[in-house]
């Protein structure tokens, strides 16, 4: 039989050999004692057909438990419309995955294309690159942009109400580039903007503050004028949201932040077990030349048919990598076509109505929740789809309770438990969970 895909025929085993002076592998191995060397047959399993393999892989997939999810804390159960799996297979779109050459790959500069101006839109920012890793990643990458747009600033600020993920992530990515990271603490759920005013007039060196809308708590922050204060000081103002909250909240562009980060798992993409997931990263024009990554732009070829090229990408991302804004170079582009066919297929009005209706419904569990007198509302602020409370008994059992129940019945943080609500959820859903409260 010819193995073609074998990466060494006998011709090249033999001239191999000759190369270092022996006659056979035999001979190759000669100095390894028959002691340890292995002689009995390798525990390889027989070959299975297709449908077998389908079984086996069907029984296993039948050992996990569905839950009915009630858990966010960055990860969401937004529905997926069974159509985009088709759409992500289509040939125009199956191109190279590092587009250099745009005459090959029109159909991936295409919807890299479209998910920057989708992006831009959502945020109400200027410009968006070609995606990010994740979430957590493009607050680290925005981080870093801050200081490398700061002449001789190294601190950054980081609210308090960030998630703890991403804050960790900040950390590491802090630690290797000399950077400074200042908390700036929390009052009543959301960021003390009065430590932040007075951090920004008397800290030498401030390159940027990151805040989070909604915060890991679900509420929504108000940030008025801290975009005006991050300004006067030279500072740059970040903000870090979950992307499909945007389709109601106040975008950071109307924050006037001059970097948008977060997360577009909420944008359709299944929870998947914690990934791949994609990070979006938009900002104000003058800061382009910061973005890490790669941006798409559209042009005219020489027969004036439309056409996109890459508009601008460092070249240091591929040669000298010690002089480049970031290592990343290539995107999450599966996941970014993934989150640009979900956008395309909701249009404005229906990312408006999921929002709207994971928010009803995050608001009649915690009614329901609070009618029980078993729970109170942690902090009492303005929330979204994600809300945090304190139960008066045993919160292990009562977690014990919902799972065995077929429920993943919110997230336990330190005080109490962060439930959250996305459009999937039925009221019958949510009823059943406030029954398994006793």
């Amino acid at each position: 039989m010819d193995y073609k895909y074998f990466p060494h025929t006998e011709d090249d085993l033999q001239t191999m050999l000759s190369k270092v002076g022996v006659a056979s592998l035999d001979a190759l191995y000669a100095q390894i004692p028959e002691s340890i060397r292995f002689k009995d047959d390798y525990r390889i399993p027989t070959a299975m057909s297709e449908m077998e393999v389908r079984q086996l892989f069907g029984q296993l997939g039948s050992q996990n438990r569905q839950l009915t999810c009630f858990a966010g804390f960055g990860v969401y159960d937004h529905y997926t419309p069974s159509v985009i799996s088709g759409l992500l297979q289509r040939s125009e779109f199956l191109t190279s995955y590092t587009p250099y050459q745009a005459e090959i790959s029109q159909g991936t500069l295409h919807y890299i294309f479209e998910y920057q101006s989708m992006m831009a839109e959502l945020t109400g920012m200027e410009v968006s690159n070609a995606s990010m890793y994740d979430g957590t990643t493009a607050c680290a990458e925005a981080m870093m942009m801050a200081v490398a747009a700061g002449k001789k600033m190294d601190k950054v600020l980081v609210s308090a109400t960030l998630n703890p993920k991403t804050r960790e992530v900040l950390d590491t990515y802090a630690l290797h580039q000399g950077i400074e990271l200042v908390t700036i603490p929390a009052k009543n759920g959301v960021t003390d903007r009065s430590v932040l005013f007075s951090q920004l007039s008397t800290l030498d060196g401030v390159a940027g503050v990151i805040v989070q809308q909604p915060n890991v708590y679900g509420i929504v922050e108000d940030f008025s004028g801290i975009a005006d204060a991050c300004h006067e000081q030279k500072a740059l103002f970040i903000v870090d949201s979950i992307a499909a909250d945007l389709a109601v909240l106040k975008t950071p562009g109307e924050w006037d932040a001059d970097i948008a980060v977060g997360d577009g798992q909420s944008l359709g993409i299944p929870m998947l077990f914690g990934g791949p997931y994609v990070g979006y990263m938009c900002c104000k024009e003058k800061l382009i030349r910061k973005m890490p990554g790669r941006i798409v732009g559209m042009t005219q070829d020489d027969r004036g048919q439309r056409a996109f090229v890459l508009t601008l990408q460092a070249r240091e991302q591929h040669i000298r990598r010690q002089k480049a804004t970031s290592n990343i170079c290539s995107n999450q582009s599966l996941m970014a076509l993934f989150v640009t066919i979900y956008m395309s297929l909701m249009g404005r009005q229906g990312l408006k109505e999921a929002a709207e209706l994971s928010y009803a419904g995050a608001h009649y569990l915690c009614d329901e929740l609070l009618k029980t007198g078993r729970f109170e509302l942690i902090y009492d602020q303005p929330f979204f789809n994600e809300f945090y409370v304190k139960y008066d008994g045993d919160v292990d059992t009562l977690y014990q309770r919902f799972i065995e129940a077929g429920v993943l019945g919110g997230v336990r943080l330190k005080d109490g438990l962060l439930f959250a609500v996305t459009e999937k959820r039925t009221k019958e859903e949510i009823d059943n969970l406030v029954k398994l409260i006793v």
